[in-house]
């Protein structure tokens, strides 16, 4: 049995092998065209987006400008309490006296020797009476023993008296003698507590405290009243022990009142040891006395500055930072009008004007206002900067 291959004639089988070589070559030349035109497609595409590229719409007009040198005074910052200089405590040195009268209250200025209370005193009267009696008594006897003991040193020589009775005059003299000086101690003990029924000002100062009241029986050593002396009020600022080595006696410091005044003090001592738990030591700043209008109030917490000279400082319009998530940033621009947002870190402000500690160099062309618009990368227009801009 013969195959169909077998049947084809030779001329046959020429013309297919020629029909499946020009098919090969037909869909070689396809694929080729094809690819050729793919990669042709795709050169317009990327020009096309280097072109919006270069042509990008600018986000923001902005103003350029360099970091500004100004010589700055340099302070230290502090917080802590006001305080009194010093407080007396006054008490009474007597016990079991009634109060029967106070005169002054809390807020008061005393002068030295003031009298601010007094208590009953008819007993102490009456005691110091029976006293000076006892004394008057004293000098009496003292008188009679004197005149017999001058009669007996008289009869010594003659022997009219004898050397038991002389002996007796003239120790009788001795013993009234020490008796009236008895009799006097003790009416000078009278006079002291009287004199102590009546409480005085020890100083001169502002009452800050009060206990005594009216009717009440007062005890030795029990507290009436409270003094500010000579009104004198300080601030105890809580400094960090790295900074205690700037601050010296003498120099100035300027607090800020809970009210918004702003009053000047020195420096009077800085504490010679540290808190270790705080690791900060007390700088005691001595208050002006003012007699009106005083906004000062011991006990009150308040900010203050010390004055440590100048410095140069670098420093760039607040308009020209930006605060987020709790870092400082700038925008830097660069030749094509593009702008990095760039990390710095602040030091102290003045006026409108806030110092560059570090982040950028001297000559960094940075975005003047407007940069809280602004993101990383965005390309802006650049104009000239006012002159206004680089003032401090």
């Amino acid at each position: 049995m013969t195959s169909p291959s077998n049947r084809l004639s030779p001329g046959r089988k020429r013309l297919a092998l020629v029909t499946v070589i020009v098919l090969g070559v037909a869909v070689v030349w396809t694929i080729a065209h094809n690819l050729k035109g793919g990669g042709a497609s795709q050169a317009p595409i990327a020009a096309d987006g280097a072109k919006k590229a270069v042509g990008a719409k600018p986000a923001l007009t902005v103003a350029a400008i360099t970091p500004l040198w100004v010589e700055w005074p340099q302070v230290l910052t502090a917080n802590g309490n006001i305080a009194a200089w010093q407080e007396a405590v006054i008490s009474t040195e007597i016990g079991n006296l009634r109060l029967t009268d106070v005169r002054v209250n809390v807020g008061d200025r005393v002068k030295k020797g003031e009298v601010l209370a007094r208590m009953s005193n008819d007993t102490v009267e009456a005691e110091l009476s029976q006293t000076q009696a006892a004394v008057a008594e004293a000098e009496a006897n003292l008188a009679e023993a004197k005149a017999n003991g001058d009669r007996a040193r008289q009869f010594q020589v003659s022997g009219f008296l004898s050397a038991q009775q002389i002996n007796q005059y003239l120790t009788a003299e001795k013993a009234a003698f020490a008796r009236l000086n008895a009799a006097r101690a003790r009416m000078l003990t009278d006079q002291l507590r009287l004199a102590q029924t009546v409480v005085r000002a020890p100083d001169a100062g502002v009452i800050s405290a009060r206990t005594a009241t009216i009717g009440s029986l007062a005890q030795p050593g029990q507290e009436l009243f409270r003094l500010i002396r000579g009104s004198r009020l300080e601030w105890r600022a809580e400094v960090s022990a790295a900074d205690l080595a700037k601050l010296k006696p003498g120099m100035v410091a300027t607090l800020i009142t809970p009210s918004g005044e702003r009053v000047q003090g020195q420096v009077r001592m800085v504490a010679p040891t540290v808190d270790p738990q705080t690791l900060n030591g007390l700088v005691y700043v001595d208050l002006p006395v003012a007699e009106t209008g005083n906004s000062l109030r011991a006990g009150t917490f308040a900010r203050g500055e010390f004055a440590l000279g100048r410095a140069r400082a670098m420093s760039l319009p607040q308009s020209a930072v930006v605060l987020r998530d709790g870092f400082a940033y700038v925008f830097r621009l660069d030749g094509a009008n593009k702008v990095a947002q760039t990390k710095v870190t602040l030091g102290q402000r003045l006026g409108d004007r806030i110092e560059i500690a570090s982040g950028i160099a001297p000559e960094t062309r940075v975005v003047a206002s407007g940069a809280g618009f602004l993101t990383d990368g965005d390309w802006v227009r650049v104009v000239d900067a006012p002159v206004a801009a680089s003032k401090p």
